[in-house]
């Protein structure tokens, strides 16, 4: 299975996303498909050995709706000045082409630029410019801005094109609907022009009225080819009704301007030039205010998508050079001044700083660094200078892998969703079919009424709001998702950000996580005449080979001690008891009360001891040699100062919360104790640790799991919401559905209040979307006039509200942005 995102281009609506999902889901291969509206992308699971991109990308093309291609990494286009001819293109041509690495050039005389193919891994840019220079033309600057730039400078576009639409929409709409209105209005007397009186000149005040209205159209020609389109291929969107309504009433407008041409003076009352021309400005008008909210949902990835620097200084033998970020390549060797941005992912080679991580993490304290420890891209250098190897470019990097994550969490959908699609799929087919009987029934009811049932046509037509239910889910998961990132909390999809809602029990692994997971030797204490240094030696020696952090706690403890430690003869490492060593001829054994009943070794007066430290929050091991005990070896960990606080906030939120780990249950029962846990699961295997998860949720329970090892990835797969904390591994994270990017417990009621008030929006959302549309399109029907002899809805009036409605939906999710996460105080 291969996923891919795609840009789609010409959606309009809710409608044109469940053609598109409709229309892909019938290819075969095809596992999922999902279109998110709000950031016009379109998300596929497919299988590659029986389909093809091309083939989805075709599908999508041939029901009208465009996808933008994405430049590979390697694709490079450079302006080239100094070119006169034919022959120069040629020459360039020839010259970038025999550089090793580049795969393919072309150049094109007419646009004056260089298209190439290259391996960035054999040749740099630099190198290519160098060659056009060489062969006495201008290599000059390349426009290649990052995707982010590029969509960032398209939205913008499209704003304006609207801006542009609506501004000139008004300009000849405003006098139509004048010349129309102030003639009607007879409380006042407004100025009006003596040679276009309706009753002294009806033919020349329609013609203007045409004439009017003309420029409008065109302006809004869009709504007509997309819409017409979409409705011969069965399936209507928004556009289509606005084009059916605003056809109806230019078409009747026409027919009455005929009418007053051959002698029928009394058409001038039925014509509709001013509703067809203000209902297209009025919907140009939300149509803009909806891009302009729309740019504002997905801000905070753009936010992410500028962090990264756009050049990188490098050094080469022995000199700096500075060279655009996509020509580093991996092994480069970086310099990073103070102040200055880490370009790229790699590993520190020499000096030493402080570096802000607070883009990825959230964490406003800068971290130390020094030769060996990690750096990361887009973070910032506060004091020293440093050099650091490349090793993650590009798509790798953390930031990009963060931004890839956000992306496929703001384009999946909620459960909550599924409804509204439903909904949208049957929605402008179901309003085409209301609009016509309705104007059927008025047009029969009043006696052929043509003027009456065009107005209820043409106002259903034109309330009707599909938009408001297609933006009402993608744009609050859009924004609560990227508000999620802003605080270093990833939220991996839709479902996720939903089910974390309802978590009433909250599972909390105990190292690493309430625990700063870095214990320390307290005591040792001794039996049978051994001495203590003797036993921390052996210990830590036997405890080598582990990677459990109780045992390289040992280690660092001998070593600070300044014990030398003996080579193991033989290691085995025995799951959730200890560990068996050889050495220098002894077996030694080290491990939980469990391992020495298995061994049969007796504990006779150091049960009571083992009791006591356990009570003080301590992990005592039991240390053995040839089957005799030996001693007492306990280590503490220290408990992070945000778990109480964390875990004070989760029950004032209604949560409880269970701590599960290996330890006894004393030692468990104490830091449970210190952080005021509710339930204890002491002495757990880490391979049951996913069976206590499952315990749990068969007493009907919503179950969180916190972790951050390789032990606890069954579990975070097992609970409701996987939560890894992001100190933790690889696997815990690709495990979980919420990943924390710093090691602060608060970003766990942060999160679950995150999605509260995210779904909070959503439903508040579809309530005011369904319920628009459910109170709208009846009165748009007459129905007030029906029961209460009242007024008709004007279709202007109609074309403003289903305007307001889709703004109003995402002014709602843009709410959002004010959220606020948990501090720990009160």
């Amino acid at each position: 299975m291969e996923n891919q995102t795609l840009d789609i281009r010409g959606m309009t609506c809710a409608a044109c996303a469940q053609r598109i999902e409709k229309t892909v889901r019938k290819l075969s291969g095809i596992n999922q498909a999902s279109v998110n509206l709000a950031s016009e992308k379109l998300f596929v699971e497919y299988d590659s050995s029986s389909l093809n991109l091309s083939d989805i990308k075709a599908a999508v093309a041939k029901i009208g709706y465009e996808v933008a291609e994405k430049p590979k990494n390697s694709d490079v286009t450079i302006p080239i000045g100094g070119m006169t001819c034919a022959a120069c293109a040629r020459r360039v041509e020839k010259a970038i082409g025999k550089l090793e690495g580049v795969e393919s050039s072309s150049v094109n005389f007419a646009t004056e630029k260089a298209t190439v193919a290259y391996d960035p891994g054999k040749v740099r840019l630099s190198a290519i410019k160098s060659a056009i220079e060489k062969a006495g033309y201008q290599a000059l600057e390349v426009n290649k801005a990052d995707a982010a730039d590029e969509d960032r400078a398209r939205k913008q576009r499209e704003i304006k094109t609207l801006w542009t639409k609506f501004t000139i929409s008004a300009v000849f709409s405003l006098p139509l609907l004048y010349i129309a209105m102030a003639p009607m209005i007879s409380f006042i007397r407004l100025p009006f022009p003596a040679a276009l009186e309706p009753m002294n000149y009806p033919l020349l005040y329609a013609l203007v009225e045409m004439i009017l209205v003309a420029p409008v159209i065109g302006v809004g020609y869009k709504f007509y080819t997309i819409g017409f389109k979409a409705l011969f291929q069965k399936s209507p969107n928004m556009d289509s009704l606005i084009a059916i309504g605003t056809t109806a009433a230019v078409l009747y407008s026409i027919y009455n301007t005929f009418q007053i041409a051959t002698g029928h003076f009394m058409a001038v009352d039925a014509l509709y030039y001013e509703t067809a021309g203000v209902i297209i400005t009025l919907i140009m008008l939300g149509k803009t205010l909806e891009a302009v909210s729309k740019g504002r949902t997905s801000e905070a990835i753009k936010k992410l998508m500028g962090l990264a620097p756009k050049t990188a200084v490098i050094l080469e033998n022995g000199q700096e050079k500075e060279i655009p970020i996509d020509e580093v390549v991996i092994g480069d060797v970086i310099l990073v001044k103070p102040g200055d941005k880490i370009p790229v992912d790699g590993t520190v080679t020499g000096g030493h700083t402080a570096i802000d991580e607070s883009m990825l993490t959230g964490e406003s304290m800068p971290v130390d660094k020094k030769e060996g420890d990690p750096v990361y891209a887009a973070s910032i250098n506060t004091t020293g200078v440093i050099q650091f190897k490349a090793e993650k470019i590009g798509s790798d990097t953390a930031l990009a892998q963060i931004i890839k994550l956000v992306e496929d969490a703001q384009g999946s959908k909620a459960p909550i969703a599924q409804m509204a699609d439903i909904v949208s799929g049957y929605f402008v087919p179901v309003v085409c079919a209301i609009a016509l009987l309705a104007g059927i029934g008025w047009y029969i009811g009043t006696a052929g009424d043509l003027k009456f049932a065009l107005t209820i046509f043409i106002s259903i037509l034109v309330i009707a709001c599909p938009c408001a239910l297609g933006l009402a889910t993608p744009t609050a998961i859009m924004v609560g998702t990227g508000k999620g990132a802003e605080n270093g909390i990833l939220i991996k999809g839709g479902e996720a950000l939903e089910t974390a809602h309802k978590i009433n029990t909250i599972v909390f692994d105990k190292t690493g996580t309430i625990t700063e997971g870095k214990p320390k030797v307290t005591d040792v204490l001794v039996a049978g005449g051994i001495l203590k240094d003797r036993l921390l030696q052996l210990t830590a020696s036997a405890e080598r080979g582990s990677e459990h952090p109780l045992g390289q706690a040992i280690v660092l403890g001998a070593k600070e001690a300044g014990l030398s430690l003996l080579e193991a003869e033989q290691f085995d490492s025995l799951t959730g008891r200890g560990i068996k060593a050889r050495l220098e001829g002894e077996e030694i054994l080290a491990g939980n009360r469990k391992l020495m009943d298995e061994q049969n070794i007796s504990l006779a007066g150091m049960e009571e001891i083992s009791d006591k430290l356990a009570e003080e929050g301590k992990t005592p091991m039991y240390v053995a040699i040839d089957g005799e005990l030996a001693g007492i070896v306990a280590v503490a960990d220290v408990v992070k100062e945000s778990s109480r606080a964390a875990i004070e906030r989760l029950h004032r939120m209604g949560i409880e919360v269970a701590m599960i780990t290996g330890d006894n249950k004393k030692t468990a029962s104490a830091i449970a104790k210190q952080v005021g846990i509710d339930r204890v699961l002491a002495e757990v295997l880490p391979q049951d640790k996913s069976n206590e998860v499952k315990k749990l949720q068969s007493e009907n329970r919503k179950v969180a799991m916190v972790g951050d090892g390789i032990n606890d990835a069954p579990a975070l797969a097992q609970a409701d919401i996987g939560i890894a904390i992001g100190s933790g591994t690889d696997v815990a994270m690709e495990s979980a559905d919420i990943v924390l990017m710093r090691s602060d417990l608060m970003d766990v009621p942060t999160a679950i209040n995150l999605s509260k008030h995210t779904i909070r929006n959503i439903k508040q959302n579809l309530f005011w979307a369904f319920g628009y549309n459910v109170i709208g399109i009846p009165i748009a029907a007459g129905l007030l006039h029906l029961l209460f002899n009242g007024p008709l809805l004007n279709p202007i009036f109609a074309a403003a509200a289903m305007s307001l409605s889709s703004v109003s939906v995402l002014a709602n999710a843009l709410r959002l942005k004010r959220f606020k996460p948990e501090t720990g105080k009160r």
